[in-house]
This record gives structure tokens, sequence and C-alpha cells, in this order.
């Protein structure tokens, strides 16, 4: 069984940027549910006792899109911060070489998220076969992990994830969420993509958020 992951922070934490009641309904209502939903369908399969990276990776249907959808919110959560965090030089070596500069690599990634038709999820991920950060959309509950490709940043862009705050401006969302990157996470990630590629995936999901007792 699985269970919903507690938030890295406190709902109230984020200012103008994401407020408790968005909170409420998207971690404590959607994530909830997909979690819910996966439990109940994994009933009686061979994906029973499996464990969530497995699911992710061998699953398709209604199993896989809720599997994936409690991946890809627990990611997005800790890619949040109150805060102001520093990225490492090796993530900022990595952007400054890829897109020139960390101002053209932000606006690349804002460029994507707002123009990914409907709903869906922007990436910055890590690909072991060219070495380069690259910026990828996905749609509705689909993953880059499932292209053997290492997450490093999301930004959630379904309507839920902001529409409660910030209605139907997702452009406003976007630059909010640029200035509550927790770059220390993002940074890690890059670190841990270059070292184990997709086995810090795989760490990520069961040891770190979905350790099993």
């Amino acid at each position: 069984m699985f269970t919903l992951r507690q938030l890295p922070y406190s709902k109230d934490s984020m200012g103008d940027f994401l407020s408790p009641t968005a909170f409420d309904f998207h971690h404590g209502k959607h994530h909830q549910a997909y979690v819910t939903n996966l439990n109940n369908l994994i009933k009686g399969t061979e994906f029973e006792n499996s464990c969530l990276f497995s699911i992710l990776t061998k699953s398709s249907g209604g199993i896989f899109n809720n599997a994936a959808q409690i991946y890809n919110h627990d990611f997005y959560w800790d890619c949040l911060s109150p805060k102001a965090t520093q990225m490492s030089e090796e993530l900022k070596s990595a952007l400054e070489h890829d897109y020139g500069s960390l101002e053209s690599f932000k606006e690349a990634f804002i460029k994507s998220a707002a123009t990914l038709f409907g709903s869906g999820w922007n990436w910055a991920v890590y690909n072991p076969t060219t070495h380069k950060v690259e910026i990828v959309q996905t749609s509705n509950a689909q993953t880059p992990v499932t292209e053997k490709k290492i997450p490093i940043l999301v930004v959630d862009v379904w309507e839920h994830a902001y529409y409660i705050d910030h209605k139907n401006a997702r452009p406003v969302y976007l630059e909010k969420f640029y200035s509550h990157i927790n770059w220390e996470f993002v940074s890690a990630c890059l670190e841990w993509a270059k070292k184990e590629g997709l086995g810090s995936v795989d760490h990520y999901i069961n040891e770190l958020v979905h350790k099993k007792a």
C-alpha cells in the first residue's frame, strides 16, 4: 500500500505563490486521489507488491497513469522552496554551457511551460546519451523517466496546479514558480543523475519518498 507523502514545508510558507487552500486541493485531494486509485488498481495484479519505480517503468494504462502522477507530484513538491536557495557550481556550469546563460535557460524553460497545450508537465532533464540538460514537455501523466531521461526540475502545468491562486494566468504562476525553485534539490538531482543514471530515480522514489517499512 502506498501512502501520500508529506509536504517538505508548511502549507502557509509560499506567500502569494501558492495558498494553503491550493495545497489542500492539489496535495490533499488531487495527489491523494492518485495514491488511492493506484492502491485500488494494483490489487490482485502482478504489481500488487511492486515498488513504485517498477510500476512506473513496467505498467501501462490506468495503473501507469496513477503511478506516474504520484511520482510527478512527489518530485514537483521537492522542486519548490519557501526561501531562496543556491544552485551548485556544477548545475550553473551545465546550464550556462547548454543554454548560453542562466537567463537564457529561464526564458526557454518558462516559454516551454507556457506553451504546453492542455494538461501536463514541463521538465528539465539530464540526458545520459548527450550529457546535456534538456527541456522537455510531457502531456497528462507522462514522465521523461520512461524515455530514460533523468528529471532534475519540473513544473506542474495542469490547471489544478495554479487555478485557485492565479485563475487562467499560467505565465504569472510560472514566474512565481521560478522564484521558488529549490535549486539545492535540483543541483543534487543533476549530481546523482550523472553518477547513477536512472538508478538515481529509483533511489529517490523508493528510498527517499516511498521507503517501505
